[in-house]
């Protein structure tokens, strides 16, 4: 068997592995190390002298010294610590007031509210699950449609992959090697506007058919707008302040990320503190959680790093490569071509699998396509809202399924996704279309 054929025995027999539930960073590794082995053998060296085991340990150095990476846990923690400050009820409740006049209110509150979680933890089970918990019940009461309801927090709850302080987009900086400054910039309007057409669909419907979301009660609704204002400043403004704070300094130039996450780290705490939130055993859950979510993602990399490694070592790069390239593909059907496979991936795995493993074996043809590697990570990162939303595996209706009322059925919750996964592939198209929708802001920022 030849080089390269092993190296596409070894792609396929990960994946098997995966598909069977195996720890997929660590089934990295071991075949990494074992394919790795052969791979690396000279005759009559010693055991440990193969090269395999110095590429694993250079590998692991790498990861944990990496400057990009340290924002991950500092922005995880930052993320864990505001979910567990119990703001959200007040959040939602604070949006639901001030917007109580706007057709289905309480979907777009609960809309809004979760693009605005998501964007301070990019922890998708966890923004769904708090939702479920908190705004689900309300809109069901309310005499909300059920697939309406489901839908709004599903997808709401995806959002934080590709808003900023997205930490999908400071993993895809790594594996691509592009300023994840640049990339935060660019992924604004593509993030806004996707959120956006999410709050124009939900409104549009009710108002197409009202009986989707019936108005509130007089008593409800009859609110004056001087609690309004100090609700939203109590719950909306210190939270806001803190996101765009973060951000702020990392677009315009004042930090970078790991610095801008150092201080959003802190802004939590302060935030938690404020709330009259932060206790020893929050704090402790906030770090456990933060210390496990990070070890996870550094482990995939030292697996993925020395996987792919061997992959290329054995031709199996070079291989794919060849085999894409003599089919004679144009730009546009390279990319809509990567973007199905990313697509489908988006089934049986979760993101950070598919951002390690699977994106880097694109990156090496993009050259040749003259395709810039921010958009190919826009379009990833938009993509990859619908792997959480795209049944049989749809994590979010998994997520909400979980804590829903019994008479929510899980196809109810799929049928509730789909309006909003149109509006996902809807938005990749305008993106790919008007790609000044991602170099604009960028440019304007830090030029061409």
């Amino acid at each position: 068997m030849s080089d390269p054929v092993l190296a596409l025995v070894m792609l396929g027999l990960f994946i098997f592995l995966i598909l069977l539930g195996f720890p997929i960073a660590f089934t990295l590794m071991g075949m990494g190390v074992g394919f790795g082995f052969y791979a690396y053998y000279q005759a009559g060296q010693e055991f440990f002298d193969n090269r395999i085991f110095y590429l694993l340990t250079q590998n692991t150095w790498s990861i944990m010294s990496s400057d990009v990476l340290v924002a991950v846990p500092l922005f995880l923690f930052m993320g864990y610590v505001i979910e567990r400050s119990n703001i959200l009820d007040r959040l939602f409740y604070s949006l639901q007031v001030a917007l109580r006049h706007v057709p289905g209110s309480m979907a777009v509150a609960a809309l809004l509210t979760c693009a605005m979680f998501a964007t301070a933890t990019g922890i998708v089970g966890a923004v769904v699950t708090l939702m479920g918990l908190l705004a689900l019940p309300a809109m069901l009461k309310a005499g909300y449609d059920q697939k309406l309801s489901t839908g709004v927090i599903c997808a709401g709850g995806t959002l934080g992959i590709l808003i900023p302080p997205s930490i999908m987009l400071i993993v895809y900086s790594a594996a691509a090697s592009v300023s994840v400054v640049r990339l935060y910039a660019a992924a604004m309007l593509p993030g806004f506007l996707l959120a956006g057409l999410y709050v124009a669909y939900v409104i549009i419907r009710v108002m197409l058919e009202p009986k989707l979301a019936p108005k509130l009660p007089e008593a409800e609704s009859n609110v004056p707008w001087g609690r309004a204002f100090l609700l939203l400043a109590q719950a909306f403004v210190p939270l806001a302040v803190l996101i765009l704070a973060v951000l702020g300094s990392i677009i315009f130039g004042l930090a970078t990320p790991t610095e801008a996450a150092a201080v959003g780290a802190l802004g939590s705490l302060v935030l938690a503190a404020a709330y009259r939130a932060l206790t020893w055993m929050r704090l402790r859950e906030a770090v456990y959680l933060t210390a496990r979510t990070s070890a996870m993602v550094c482990f995939l990399f030292v697996g993925s790093w020395t996987f792919s490694s061997v992959f290329s070592y054995l031709g199996g790069e070079g291989l794919i490569k060849a085999f894409v390239l003599g089919m004679n593909l144009g730009p546009h059907t390279f990319t809509i071509l990567s973007q199905i496979i990313i697509f489908l991936l988006g089934w049986p795995l979760e993101w950070t699998e598919i951002i390690i493993i699977f994106v880097p074996i694109f990156l090496p043809l993009l050259p040749h396509f003259h395709i810039d590697p921010m958009v190919f990570g826009i379009l990833v990162a938009l993509n990859l809202q619908t792997s959480f939303l795209t049944p049989p595996m749809a994590m979010s209706a998994y997520y909400l399924k979980g804590i829903a009322p019994p008479y929510v059925e899980l196809w109810t919750i799929f049928k509730g996704c789909f309006p909003f996964l149109g509006l996902v592939f809807v938005t990749m198209f305008l993106v790919y279309a008007f790609p000044q929708l991602m170099f604009w802001l960028p440019n304007l920022m830090y030029g061409n």
